[in-house]
């Protein structure tokens, strides 16, 4: 629903609670009173102050951070703070200032009561803690002032963009409560949390069921510091928040940091610039997975005169030949078998997989070296897609099942069954995103919140799937998605692998 609607009023709530609740850390606040459902309003931000306990007593360790953060925010805003004793003299009396540089406050977002229940000792507060953002001391200190808490279920939505009030003037003393506010107009289009995933939030706080994963949300508390800095700590930390159930944006294939060079191997290649193109392709080899002392990037020539040599996962021995027009003659294998002899020795010359980069045509005389001498010879080009796809998708090429491809005939123009290789990891990743997408609609058609691999099987064969698989292959498959390193799907591990039961988490898109 995406139909404008009018707020007149906000929850004050500390800052902290509010940045966990847009972060889709948590769905509940503690109001001071009974909420109704469906009320609606938007969240004010204040500072933190709930009986004289301090944030480290109050919050978890794993929020700690965070929660330092929104409130140095929330006072760079110049929020008016609750008049505090300020001795002007040393020994002279004390006079009473407020706190205020600027007169509005920021207000990111609204929401709407789903629920409201009282919370008291007979409650399970720890798992009610691990839930959410509270320590259980927090509980206990408010049930020592009032027999019960008020908890309210939210459903979170941001504002199109932040909306500025004017600040009020005893605002710590509404904490819990409501302020009134000029109208502002807001709608559902930007929801914290999908409706699915709110549900499955929603259900795990009523039931009191333990955190699934508690060792990520660790994890990810740690690395969120270097999110800021390090995009790659950022997209793990995106990754962690949906497999989590904090976050159900759709994942895009976020640009890789190195493309702008992968991109540049086909173009560097098919020019006169060798030297730019070896450490290219020295950076492609590393980039597929290879490592070794003869793939260093920024080195002028390979070790013992070799463009490239890789050492793990299997040894690679390689030359590099940019050219325009020209052709390439017999002396590019020549030399990659003579160098590569002479500096590795016959033995571990001849476990070698043995590998040209080459733009140009091969002539007859080095087209039959590279056959005789068990060579392959791949264009820039398509060096180019191999690493273009580990960069799109990560870690799908698989160094071992290409080594099987290049250990096997033709050798010389090694093209066709390289190409062959790349389809394949297209056609594997297809199918994964089908499943990963079949599972969402099943669910979501069916209104049920997991299902089994035989009924997922058998809604498969007729969701038009890209090639048939039996059941155990898609019991793999499925277990293989709902890895933590992966993350696409959710597991509920059964008694054995058929009572296993699958849930979705998050989409895999296909380029």
């Amino acid at each position: 629903m995406n139909e404008s609607i009018l707020i007149y009023n906000a929850l004050c709530l500390p800052a902290p609670d509010i940045e966990a609740l847009i972060q889709g850390r948590m769905i509940t606040v503690m109001p001071r009173k009974l909420l109704n459902t469906g009320q609606k309003f938007a969240l004010y931000p204040v500072e933190h102050s709930a009986n004289q306990l301090s944030i480290e007593q109050y919050y978890r360790s794993n929020f700690l951070s965070i929660a330092q953060s929104a409130l140095a925010q929330l006072a760079t805003q110049g929020i008016l703070l609750q008049p505090k004793q300020i001795s002007l003299l040393k020994n002279e009396g004390r006079l009473q200032l407020p706190l205020l540089s600027h007169e509005t406050v920021s207000i990111k977002a609204w929401a709407k009561c789903e629920r409201c229940q009282i919370v008291d000792r007979t409650n399970n507060l720890d798992i009610l803690s691990q839930l959410t953002i509270w320590k259980p001391e927090a509980f206990e200190a408010i049930l020592q002032n009032q027999p019960h808490i008020f908890l309210a279920y939210l459903r979170v939505y941001h504002l199109p963009q932040l909306c500025e009030v004017a600040a009020n003037a005893n605002i710590q003393e509404k904490l819990g409560k409501f302020v009134g506010l000029p109208n502002i107009s807001v709608s559902e289009a930007k929801p914290v949390l999908n409706d699915r995933t709110f549900a499955q939030r929603k259900h795990q706080l009523e039931k009191l069921e333990p955190p699934l994963h508690p060792e990520l949300e660790e994890l990810q508390s740690a690395i969120a510091s270097l999110t800021i800095s390090q995009p790659a700590a950022k997209q793990l930390d995106d990754d962690i928040k949906i497999f989590l159930g904090w976050s159900s944006d759709k994942p895009t294939n976020s640009l890789d940091l190195d493309l702008p060079w992968i991109h540049k191997i086909a173009e560097v290649g098919n020019s006169s610039d060798g030297h730019t193109f070896e450490k290219l392709v020295r950076r492609g080899l590393l980039k597929l997975g290879f490592t070794g002392s003869g793939l260093n990037p920024d080195a002028t020539g390979g070790a013992g005169g070799m463009d490239f040599y890789a050492e793990q996962p299997y040894p690679i021995v390689g030359e590099c030949k940019a050219t325009k027009t020209e052709k390439v003659t017999d002396g590019t294998p020549a030399q990659l078998l003579k160098i590569g002899m002479n500096h590795l020795g016959k033995f571990q010359y001849d476990n070698s997989i043995k590998l040209i980069v080459a733009a140009g045509e091969l002539n007859f005389y080095a087209l039959r070296t590279a056959t005789e001498n068990q060579m392959n010879v791949i264009s820039p080009e398509t060096l180019q897609k191999l690493v273009e796809l580990q960069a799109y998708y990560k870690n799908s090429i698989n160094l071992l099942e290409l080594k099987e491809y290049l250990q096997q005939a033709p050798f010389g123009l090694a093209e066709d069954k390289i190409n062959t290789y790349i389809d394949k990891v297209r056609q594997s990743i297809k199918l994964r995103s089908h499943i990963i997408q079949l599972v969402k609609n099943y669910l979501e058609n069916s209104s049920i919140k997991s299902a089994g691999v035989e009924a997922l099987h058998g809604v498969y064969f007729g969701s038009h799937p890209p090639q048939p698989i039996r059941t155990a292959e898609m019991h793999e498959i499925l277990i293989e998605l709902s890895s933590p390193l992966t993350g696409y799907l959710g597991r509920i591990k059964g008694s054995d692998w058929n009572s296993d039961r699958f849930y979705f988490l998050r989409d895999l898109p296909v380029n």
